[in-house]
């Protein structure tokens, strides 16, 4: 269990910094697509993780965010509640027999349907939260709105590389 709380504090560290240093440089389609990778790690946490080690997590993750960028705790804020709808969407998106101990959020323990539903909707809720709280207003209603969804489209789409990427397909999965 020592080695899986290693792993997970590295693999925050690794995004916290792949975000800070290279991914917030990216210009993306003059600006409307912002990839948050770093959100990664808050979504990666084992299904046994309790409810305030998740939130501490994504507290402190959006406030190192907030370090790196230089904003007045709109990632922490983004963050945070993204800690704290994860357990809801686990719960609602549970199958009938439920988590399997020792089994993670990924596609290869869960399916790629499951796993695009899950990130889908937690990018989603971080995205939306993250832009309206930058601006801080809701009179730009559409921009913003176009803007957080081509922001979680980028984000989606380096997730899902990440899955592939990282873990290993699993052999006992059909």
């Amino acid at each position: 269990m020592t080695g899986t709380w290693f792993r997970i504090v590295l693999r925050l560290i690794f995004l916290i910094l792949l975000q800070g240093l290279i991914v917030n440089r990216l210009d993306l389609w003059q600006g409307y697509m912002l990839p948050w990778v770093y959100i990664f790690g808050v979504l990666m946490l084992p299904f046994e993780t309790p409810r305030w080690l998740t939130l501490f997590i994504a507290f402190g993750t959006g406030l190192l965010i907030d370090l790196f960028t230089n904003t007045a705790g709109v990632h922490t804020g983004a963050c945070t509640l993204l800690g704290f709808v994860q357990p809801l969407v686990l719960r609602t998106l549970a199958p009938r027999e439920g988590y399997e101990s020792g089994q993670t959020p990924t596609i290869q323990d869960l399916g790629l349907g499951w796993y695009i539903t899950y990130a889908t909707t937690l990018t989603l809720v971080h995205h939306v939260t993250l832009f309206f709280l930058e601006l801080w207003r809701f009179t730009p209603f559409f921009t913003t709105f176009g803007k957080a969804l081509l922001s979680a489209l980028a984000t989606l789409v380096m997730l899902v590389l990440g899955q592939y990427l990282i873990f290993k397909p699993d052999r006992r999965r059909k």
